[in-house]
């Protein structure tokens, strides 16, 4: 199968689909904190710990799903990603301490996993041609953030209507429908014939040794860090400190009358802000270096969160903040898988992505377990930002040093 030269391929749309259900449930899980907290009685570490164990299960089936993909076909991946995903969220509705809750949340994560970006971007980077290959994956990465847009506010408004648990069930039918995208999905298997020769093992010893690689996977863990515990403690921060609504603002207005409403919005500004600019980091990923692009995103994603914590908690500032970080939220994705396809070829892209993928979430654990563990030690959360803006410049710093200006074949001379 020849590759299309077209940049919206069925395959960019299909896996667009699927990465957007995917992410809509799976950034919703903020919205649930205190629900779940007050229907139990349980502290906010619990559910901080089960949300935590789903990332971190997430970045460990990654490459796991990357692997099936590459050795099973990307649809069978997808199907078996699906029915995890729909049966961990279904068992989770019937969890009643906090230990059930917290293991399932590994069938939660796994289901991410296959429904998320190492098996998707590995088919939509195939599919693509050369010049058009940084944009499709920006566009499928800006698709997960569509579906952090309206993920959290219809999380918040089933929960006005059901109970958490049968808002569970729902979004587990939700997920199963992610399948009807499935017949789109055949990608062309794209390599160079050097590519074709090189096995999966000989290219991980490469890669391993690369520094390059290691850069990259310890650069990716702060992304995570700073993404798992907004998208698990914000909406939860937003309730609690955050100053009133004045009666009669637009806020107001609009129907956003509660602090607690302001925090799922908080959430989808920042996957709206993050379509923009997704598709602007895979703009310029074409045009310059992706390492700078990288360092300048985390510089960036500081001092954002330098200002926001240092000044009073308002209405105003949630929603300055959250469309200033959505901007910088998922454009680091475009431009790291971007760089491991460079670097290693598109091959087994999947896999080395998930690899790196793993140090994303291994941070996004910290930063949803640390979130909850130190808001209990302490009352607030003002440590654990202080933690995630330390990671952020250690990960603009890191990057810097990347040899980016070679390809695949001259990697493996």
């Amino acid at each position: 199968m020849s590759k299309s030269t077209s940049l919206f391929t069925p395959v960019l749309i299909g896996g667009s689909i699927i990465l957007m259900i995917g992410f809509a449930i799976r950034a919703s899980f903020g919205v649930f904190q205190i629900p779940v907290a007050e229907h139990f009685d349980w502290p906010r570490a619990e559910f901080s710990m089960a949300i935590a164990i789903q990332n971190l299960a997430w970045g460990i089936g990654q490459p796991i799903f990357a692997s099936i993909a590459e050795r099973f076909g990307d649809r069978r991946a997808i199907i078996l990603g699906a029915l995890c995903y729909a049966a961990g969220l279904v068992l989770s509705a019937y969890a009643i301490t906090p230990g059930q809750m917290q293991w399932l949340e590994i069938l939660v994560g796994f289901g991410v996993a296959g429904l998320g970006f190492g098996v998707i971007l590995a088919m939509v980077g195939r599919a693509a041609s050369p010049e058009n290959r940084s944009m499709a994956l920006a566009l499928a990465t800006a698709a997960g953030s569509t579906g952090q847009v309206f993920g959290p506010p219809l999380a918040e408004f089933l929960l006005g209507h059901f109970a958490w648990h049968e808002v569970f069930l729902i979004f587990a039918a939700i997920v199963m429908s992610a399948l009807l995208a499935l017949p789109m999905l055949r990608a062309p298997v794209t390599a160079t014939k050097q590519e074709l020769q090189e096995s999966i093992g000989a290219l991980l010893t490469r890669a391993f040794k690369d520094p390059s690689y290691t850069l990259i996977f310890l650069g990716f863990f702060s992304c995570g860090y700073q993404l798992g515990f907004l998208t698990a403690h914000f909406p939860a921060f937003v309730t609690e400190l955050c100053g009133p609504i004045a009666s009669g603002s637009l806020l107001d207005v609009l129907g956003v009358s509660t602090t607690s409403a302001l925090g799922a919005l908080a959430i989808a500004l920042v996957g709206l802000a993050n379509i923009g600019g997704t598709i602007y980091a895979g703009y310029l990923g074409n045009r310059l270096p992706k390492k700078y692009l990288l360092a300048a995103i985390y510089v960036a994603r500081t001092l954002a969160s330098i200002v926001f914590i240092m000044l009073p908690i308002t209405p105003l500032s949630v929603i300055v903040f959250s469309l200033v970080m959505g901007s910088l939220w998922l454009a680091t994705v475009p431009l790291t898988s971007g760089l491991v396809a460079h670097l290693y070829g598109l091959r087994y892209m999947g896999t080395l992505y998930g690899i790196i993928f793993f140090s994303h979430q291994l941070g996004g654990f910290l930063g949803v377990w640390l979130g909850g563990r130190l808001y209990d030690i302490y009352g607030d959360y003002t440590l654990v930002w202080w933690i995630g803006i330390g990671v952020g410049a250690f990960s603009a710093i890191i990057h810097l040093p990347i040899r980016e200006n070679r390809g695949p074949v001259a990697a493996a001379a």
